[in-house]
């Protein structure tokens, strides 16, 4: 599903809101889990998952243009790690 997708299913669920306040709701949701990110904290949505920033550390890696090796700097990347539920329910499906 995309961000787009995303908006059109909320704003076919809720007719009383627009387009623009649908979108307005999914940016500010969005906005939230990166600024949690960025403050180093966890987001956790309860059913679905978490993310948490975790440090990936300077590594040698190759300029795949002239394969000179460079390294690289060290930087935090976002993790995901899906709740129990969800793995149990997307399991579910594939033996359906």
């Amino acid at each position: 599903m995309t961000k787009s997708e995303l908006i059109d299913t909320l704003e076919h669920e809720n007719p009383h809101l627009s387009r623009a306040e649908c979108t307005r709701m999914v940016d500010i949701f969005f906005e939230g889990i990166v600024q949690t990110l960025e403050a180093g904290a966890r987001v956790e949505l309860r059913g679905f998952g978490s993310f948490v920033p975790r440090y990936r550390a300077p590594r040698r890696s190759r300029n795949p243009r002239n394969g000179e090796s460079l390294m690289t700097k060290g930087k935090y990347v976002p993790y995901f790690k899906h709740a129990q539920s969800l793995a149990n329910h997307l399991k579910q499906m594939g033996s359906r």
